[in-house]
């Protein structure tokens, strides 16, 4: 493992609290009030900002300054998005100026999957907290600048652990989901290399047959992951909530129907359906 530095300027749309804390990601945490430091692969890097300019400093196996690029999608031109979605109406306009410095993180594939697998009716503070235990418990070690910190474990090395072992780690109701998927995927009767060359439904009907994955969830693994689908909107309590108070006006919210949200997601959004949620979500719940 080496440690590298690596920085840039001038970088649009890149705002560390709107980027860690929209709900996407679960580890990556706030070390001071311009600085988070997260896991990458096998990686621990840390995110500094400071007025115009970003630095990246790690420890890790891979090459920092392809990682970054790679893993925050610094080579899309998120303005252009922006501008194209603010000029939808003043609903978007509002809710990108809310949260200006989103970006959506290529994440690791299968983490997602587990990731996401856990976050069902749950909080990000003990989704978080999960996560860090199956980490410590079958992931890979690495010390730096006096902490320890753990790789989210690779399929065969999660695919140890037996459901009684998940459930110690407090899983709840979701060991036997991720036990159950874990061995889906480490036997390869879900292949990931192949999902990613799939059409965007045929990859959605792949993810729903794994345990613990709902239409929610595969649409946030399908947004948040390197599979990188755009189309996808996922819907929970506050993108319901938002998308009826703007669009839809119906007197009682739990009426609205998901396939609603969706046509008019389709209608207005098409394929920066994924990111329009994203701002319309953060901006909700934060205000």
């Amino acid at each position: 493992m080496k440690e590298q530095e690596w920085e840039i300027e001038n970088c649009e749309a890149f705002e560390l609290k709107d980027i860690f804390e929209c709900g996407q990601c679960f580890r990556w945490n706030k070390e001071t009030e311009d600085t988070y430091i997260g896991v990458v692969k096998n990686n621990v890097i840390k995110v500094q900002k400071r007025e115009n300019r970003i630095y990246f400093k790690s420890i890790g196996e891979e090459e920092l300054q392809s990682l970054v690029i790679e893993y925050f999608d610094l080579e899309r031109d998120y303005e252009k998005i922006k501008q194209t979605l603010s000029n939808i109406d003043i609903h978007m306009k509002q809710s990108i100026q809310h949260g200006k410095g989103i970006r959506i993180l290529n994440q690791d594939l299968w983490e997602t999957i587990i990731s996401f697998i856990i976050s069902a009716n749950n909080n990000i503070p003990r989704i978080k907290g999960i996560i860090e235990r199956i980490a410590k418990a079958y992931g890979k070690e690495i010390v730096w600048e006096g902490k320890r910190y753990y790789t989210f474990p690779t399929v065969e090395e999660l695919a140890k652990a037996k459901v009684e072992d998940l459930k110690q780690l407090g899983l709840g109701f979701r060991d036997k989901r991720v036990y159950e998927t874990t061995n889906i995927i480490k036997e390869k009767k879900i292949d990931l290399e192949i999902l990613k060359k799939q059409e965007y439904l045929e990859v959605r009907e792949s993810l729903l047959t794994l345990p613990g994955v709902g239409p929610k969830v595969a649409d946030c693994i399908l947004l948040f992951s390197s599979l990188k689908r755009w189309e996808a909107f996922p819907i929970d309590v506050w993108v319901r909530r938002v998308m009826n108070e703007l669009y839809i006006h119906n007197p009682d919210e739990s009426k609205v129907k998901k396939e609603q949200i969706e046509a008019i997601a389709n209608e207005k959004f098409g394929p920066l359906a994924g990111i329009a949620q994203q701002y319309l979500f953060y901006w909700k719940r934060e205000a």
